[in-house]
């Protein structure tokens, strides 16, 4: 299976200006190149037969018979080949010359889309030779001895999706003629163009390509012409694009002497969820009439091997990469920090109470309520600290967390909950060497009284620490843990919350503070509600129980923000994590660990069972802020029965 993806191309032929043989020659090698790695769908730049800049000489009937001479080659080349292949050339329509895109398949025609704006301005003069598709109601057109269908609507469905075309300048226009494809139901979209190079022109055009590929919830491939076109007054660079809903998935080399193809998968499944989901693009689509659509069928494209995945697949989906990691860091923050302190305010709250235990959640929450005592201009000293050693806390971890408080100025409480505890046991006659569920909760419950207690006592509320990732598993225990008056990282992923932690240890405290932080991100994640070992070190460790979290969050993204089945997401995971290289310093900086195909499966039928059986305690959560595309809320973004069955998705993932 391919769940969905659709392998495309852009590519960039050597080009001689007006050498419609020569432009035909290098246009099927490359088609014969693709055909052979399976992509199903290729495109090629604006008027790739002659060339773009021929300028006058189109109006030379010579160019023109030579045009559709190759056209004739074309098709013949193409034959016996499934692959669907655009190229762009002059057609005349009854009296007018136009801009077209020509589609091929197995030797017909299938359609002709002609350019609807044509750029006049500047360095343009483009209506000096064509004509617009506005100019004509002509539904057919005359080609190659075929009578085709002809139109700027023409909507191509292939057995595994739907795409359209526009060309080059129609991108530019304020409403693109791709808005009113994809709401016809085009889920690519290709767009034939000869942009020519400016400076800072480029990213412009990055910028408009992402956001009409995002605006349509859309792929889109984008092919410009490149060396070979003529620089009596203009450059062309070459762009070969390739992006789904408005991220870059594939791009080639600018500024290439050479021929270029880039080649990837554009997820149609995601991109048709997405529109599931968006309530505003289904409401467009009821206001766009789709009487004047045309709609033709491709033959199936079945390549002679079993599909492969060649895009990158990204193991930490919740973690920026690059130069949006200090941009997306404070963002959080900032999201966080209002959050709460709107709550501080509007609960009138004379201090905030935080339960810290030396772990990456407390710390995070800690850091979050620090900074917002700072923005309200009130003392740190107003923040609460409680540490409450139990059965399980180690030296490790309680230094950690003392240190971490001392270093930031704020009151520290440290209240052992061993003797209630006891005390507890002797009361429903558990026996305190039974380290089973009562033992490890009746510790939870006792810390959670304790905070919410203090917390009264002090006029103020308790913040919760919980994160995404557990929220997700359960990994919470009912009505302590679980509970508090507002959960800051209710929507941050442990991979996030990790990386969230390690950015502030590198850039806004001193050394002391650093060097703790530090080390609580290198302590094993753990609860600490099982004696430590006879050394003294962390004997109950999470990963170990349920799952390494990197793949957890990996699974939680894409079953939740993306509502991918169980085994699409097992096929993505072996793609993140076994078959992709890794460059020895990661984008994000955080390694990728290595798993086997048992391995993954393993967890991700922990992930599925764990999500169902645990719904009941994410359907009474604490208040607490969203802050990327994923949260849990049951009063926003995920509503589901906690007695649902989970029998379909586990049958799928052992399918």
């Amino acid at each position: 299976m391919n769940y969905g993806f659709v392998k495309v191309a852009s590519a960039i032929p050597s080009l001689k200006v007006a050498d419609c043989t020569y432009n035909i020659q290098q246009i099927e090698s490359l088609i014969i190149q693709a055909e052979g790695k399976g992509v199903e769908i290729i495109a090629f730049p604006e008027l790739s037969i002659s060339g773009y800049t021929c300028q006058d000489l189109f109006g030379q009937q010579l160019l023109l018979e030579k045009c559709e001479e190759s056209l004739f080659k074309l098709l013949d080349f193409t034959r016996s080949l499934q692959i669907i292949s655009i190229v762009g050339m002059p057609v005349m329509v009854g009296s007018l010359l136009m801009n077209c895109a020509v589609v091929v398949q197995e030797g017909k025609i299938l359609g002709v889309v002609p350019k609807t704006y044509l750029p006049n301005y500047k360095e343009f003069y483009e209506q000096r030779w064509f004509a617009s598709s506005a100019t004509t109601d002509e539904t057919q057109v005359h080609l190659c001895a075929q009578a085709v269908p002809f139109g700027r609507n023409l909507l191509f469905h292939t057995q595994k999706t739907t795409f359209g075309i526009e060309i080059c300048e129609d991108l530019w226009a304020p409403i693109p003629p791709s808005s009113e494809l994809a709401l016809k139901g085009a889920e690519i979209i290709f767009n034939l163009s000869a942009t020519n190079e400016l400076i800072s022109k480029h990213q412009y055009l990055l910028s408009l390509i992402s956001q009409q590929s995002a605006r349509c919830i859309a792929g889109y491939v984008y092919s410009s012409c490149g060396f070979g076109e003529s620089t009596q007054d203009l450059v062309f660079a070459g762009n070969a694009l390739i992006y789904e809903n408005g991220t870059l998935i594939a791009r080639s080399k600018r500024f290439s002497l050479e021929e270029q193809m880039v080649i990837s998968e554009i997820d149609t499944e995601r991109l048709l969820t997405e529109r599931r989901h968006n309530t505003t693009f289904s409401e467009n689509v009821r206001q766009v009439a789709s009487s004047d659509r045309v709609d033709i069928q491709c033959q199936t494209v079945n390549p002679a091997y079993d599909f492969e995945l060649t895009r990158w697949i990204n193991p930490h989906p919740f973690v920026p990469g690059g130069n949006a990691l200090t941009e997306r860091c404070e963002e959080i923050f900032s999201i966080q920090t209002e959050a709460l302190a709107k709550r501080i305010v509007h609960t009138n709250a004379r201090s905030i109470v935080i339960g810290i235990s030396g772990g990456l959640d407390s710390t995070l929450a800690l850091l979050v309520c620090v900074k917002t005592m700072d923005m309200l201009k009130r003392p740190r000293k107003e923040v609460i600290g409680i540490t409450m050693p139990g059965f399980g806390t180690t030296d490790r971890t309680y230094n950690n967390a003392i240190s971490l408080m001392k270093s930031l100025d704020i009151t520290i409480k440290e209240i052992s909950i061993r003797e209630a505890c006891i005390r507890h046991f002797l009361d429903i006659n558990h026996d305190i060497n039974v380290h089973d569920v009562t033992y490890e909760n009746a510790q939870a419950r006792e810390r959670t009284q304790i905070l919410m207690d203090v917390a009264n006592q002090c006029n103020g509320f308790v913040v919760g620490t919980g994160d995404l990732s557990e929220l997700a598993l359960g990994w919470a225990t009912y009505n302590a843990d679980h509970m508090s008056n507002y959960g800051v990282n209710c929507s941050i992923p442990k991979t996030l919350v990790k990386y969230l932690v390690k950015w502030v240890a590198m850039t806004s405290v001193d050394e002391e503070s650093k060097a703790t932080l530090l080390d609580i991100i290198e302590t094993p994640i753990s609860p600490e509600l099982i004696p430590a070992d006879k050394d003294g070190n962390i004997q109950q460790k999470t990963e170990d129980l349920v799952g390494p979290y990197e793949l957890h969050d990996f699974f939680l993204y894409n079953f939740l923000r993306l509502g991918f089945r169980p085994a699409k997401i097992y096929y993505l995971a072996q793609q993140a994590f076994i078959k992709q290289t890794y460059p020895d310093t990661p984008e994000n900086g955080m390694e990728v660990g290595t798993y086997d195909e048992e391995t993954i499966k393993k967890w991700l039928h922990t992930f599925c069972r764990r999500f169902f059986t645990q719904q009941f305690k994410r359907s009474c959560l604490p208040d607490g802020p969203k802050v990327g595309s994923v949260s849990l809320s049951p009063r926003g973004d995920w509503r589901m029965p906690s007695d649902a069955s989970s029998a379909d998705w586990l049958a799928d993932l052992e399918g």
